[in-house]
């Protein structure tokens, strides 16, 4: 694309956006300020609102759990053995709404557990819940050492563990304030029953008339509210209740507030801005990119006619003259016609080579080419190439070295197609080298490919332009290389080529020190005779 192109693009591309886009986009904008302005203060005293409301709850529930805790751990230490104490605990744990059961143990591996059951409890298989206690409180052993740790500092930490295969039951374990003993105290709770008899009555205080408040737990689907139902409700901020890790506080606002009719009519307006926006954006960018598209072809189709001409003209004149010159008798020499004859059969490899780009490319384009896929060293395919192009390049003056390949396993290649990549690989480091005319061919190994590398030490390829000279008829637009005449076919042609091999092209240049194209070919291809390029 020439800089006259690159200015009318520019000069579409402003006229649109000055017309169409600008007066939205300011009057979007603006709205957009404001509403942010107020509803950033708004949202976040909100949200803090809910929060505070939410921690308090949290704050009871623990609160209502600490006592019974502390409660429990002072009647189990009075019991001394004695009937009338024992009996005394056992009463007051039937009249506790709180707990399911307790139990007491002494040490973080157990001997034994002590239970103390409500009447009418209906346990009978104590061997096997007090083993499966063994196993909840062995596998946290982590949180419980945590626990005497806090004992140690004077904190009573309450520590909700999970019951395995128990979907109604939680279990809370604490150690109390007696660093002189390890016991541990154990309360199984059913979350639901402290949800609905104690934590109701606190809900509905905090709630009143303003908040919904809900406490949820995510993997079963249970919501209660404090409404006094168990409706699905959405809400607008959640917490972890403390106490029962699998549950949720959520809370929401009851009906609409002034804010949130102004929010929602301002996000009705800036929607509809929106989209008009969005409209014309998607417009304004589909004529642009059809115009540019258009410019972009015709500039392609232009560039690629010229060069072909040129590319084309070239040796076909050299062809003729030196032929003519030969017709006409008028070289004396036998030297110097095996000179002519040698300009002649160059220039119509050459020729061929052009026109055989221009058809491979054309079929690759149309998914019209086979390949014919087969077992080769890529050594001996080199090899041919390097002896082939050896007398043409020191001819130029350029120094060619090849440095074969050790222990190269054999790949699956189409040994014309591969040979047809490197002599555009080729071409390229010839049309494109400076002062140094070097050019090396190297076979390599790698881990699960093996690589045909043509490095150079021509003009390099800067990094932007590194990104598109695959794409066919792109030519670089500035320095040596816009200067130079190609059909801006050969890359293009040798990424297709890659393609069809399931390979990969890695390239590596720096300005003014050269170019390194790296063909890598896999070792365990299962590629077929006969097979398409996609």
């Amino acid at each position: 694309m020439d800089i006259q192109k690159k200015h009318s693009m520019k000069k579409i591309g402003l006229i649109l956006i000055l017309i169409i886009i600008l007066p939205i986009a300011f009057l979007l904008v603006n709205e957009l300020g404001k509403l942010n302005e107020n509803e950033q203060v708004l949202e976040q005293i909100y949200n803090n609102q809910l929060q505070a409301i939410l921690f308090s709850v949290n704050q009871y529930s623990e609160d209502v759990v600490r006592n019974s805790a502390n409660s429990i751990i002072d009647d189990l230490e009075s019991i001394n053995n004695s009937p009338s104490s024992a009996e005394t605990f056992n009463n007051l744990l039937n009249e506790n709404k709180l707990v399911t059961f307790i139990f007491t143990i002494d040490s973080l591996n157990p001997k034994n557990i002590t239970f103390y059951f409500k009447r009418n409890s209906g346990v009978t298989n104590i061997d096997s819940l007090e083993q499966y206690f063994k196993d909840v409180i062995a596998s946290n052993s982590d949180k419980i050492n945590k626990l005497y740790g806090y004992r140690d500092i004077g904190y009573n930490k309450i520590e909700p563990l999970v019951l395995p295969h128990s979907s109604n039951q939680s279990l809370l374990v604490f150690t109390g304030l007696n660093t002189q003993t390890k016991r541990i105290y154990g309360t199984v709770i059913n979350p639901q029953e402290f949800i609905t008899n104690i934590l109701s009555a606190r809900l509905q205080e905090v709630a009143k008339d303003e908040f919904i408040i809900s406490v949820i737990n995510p993997k079963t689907g249970y919501q209660y509210n404090s409404t006094k139902d168990f409706e699905k409700r959405s809400v607008q901020a959640q917490k972890t209740l403390w106490i029962f890790p699998d549950y949720n506080l959520g809370i929401s606002l009851v009906g609409k507030s002034i804010e949130d009719l102004v929010t929602e009519r301002a996000l009705n307006n800036l929607i509809l801005i929106g989209i008009l926006l969005v409209v014309l954006i998607v417009a304004v960018w589909f004529v642009y990119r059809a115009v540019k598209k258009e410019l972009e072809l015709a500039q392609a189709k232009a560039d690629f006619v010229s060069n072909v001409s040129h590319e084309l003209r070239t040796p076909l004149a050299l062809i003729s003259m030196f032929a003519e010159t030969l017709e006409m008798d008028r070289v004396k020499t036998e030297e110097k016609k095996k000179e002519y004859y040698t300009i002649i059969s160059h220039e119509s490899n050459r020729l061929g080579r052009i026109v055989n780009t221009i058809l491979n490319f054309s079929k690759m384009e149309a998914g019209k080419r086979k390949f014919n896929f087969a077992e080769e060293d890529l050594n001996e395919v080199v090899i041919q190439v390097y002896q082939n192009y050896s007398y043409h390049l020191y001819n130029k003056g350029f120094d060619f070295e090849y440095e074969p390949g050790i222990d190269i396993p054999k790949v699956v290649i189409d040994r014309e197609a591969v040979s047809e990549a490197i002599v555009n690989l080729l071409d390229n480091a010839v049309k494109y080298s400076d002062e140094i005319k070097f050019i090396k061919l190297i076979i390599g190994n790698e881990n699960d490919s093996v690589s045909i590398e043509v490095r150079d030490k021509g003009i390099g390829i800067s990094e932007e332009d590194q990104k598109k000279v695959f794409d066919k008829f792109y030519r670089v637009s500035s320095g040596l290389v816009h200067t130079t005449k190609g059909t801006g076919l050969g890359l293009s042609l040798v990424k297709q080529i890659m393609d069809a091999h399931r390979g990969k092209i890695i390239l590596k240049s720096k300005l003014g020190e050269g170019s390194s194209f790296k063909l890598l070919f896999p070792k365990n291809s299962q590629l077929k005779n006969g097979e398409k390029n996609a």
